[in-house]
């Protein structure tokens, strides 16, 4: 089981380093103006998430599921676990979110600004925040 949990935590911190990378890189993208950058950003944010970012993702909930059936009667009992899950429900939706906006970058239909996607980056730190602190505290 501890193999598996190491497992679970490296994709964890993989996908979330690209859930905060991707963003940043948007807001570079939505503020250049020249072709050259235009085009890199393009590229750099398709290998990101397709490379790294959905893999991770994959990984995490493969892992996360794993482990819950070492002992699943106590996780499904848990508050704690099932706001857990709730939390990476609606990162999945940000995870997908992501994917739409690079979609939209790729076909040079972006209609937000730098400001947006400063804001937008900040999201699954507040996600992070809060799923460290319900599996490690278990508040509930």
């Amino acid at each position: 089981m501890l193999w598996i949990k190491a497992f679970h935590v490296i994709s964890l911190v993989c996908w979330f380093a690209a859930l905060f990378y991707l963003p940043r890189l948007f807001v570079y993208h939505a503020s250049s103006t020249d072709q050259a950058s235009i085009e890199r950003f393009k590229i750099m944010e398709r290998k990101l998430y397709r490379g790294i970012m959905t893999p991770a993702a994959v990984a995490t909930i493969v892992f996360g599921v794993w482990l819950v059936t070492y002992n699943p009667s106590y996780y499904m009992g848990a508050a704690w676990f099932h706001a857990k899950i709730t939390l990476v429900i609606i990162l999945l939706g940000y995870h997908h979110a992501c994917g739409r906006l690079l979609k939209k970058f790729a076909a040079d239909q972006n209609t937000r600004g730098h400001v947006f996607y400063r804001w937008f980056n900040e999201f699954p730190v507040i996600i992070l925040i809060a799923i460290v602190i319900l599996v490690i505290v278990k508040p509930f």
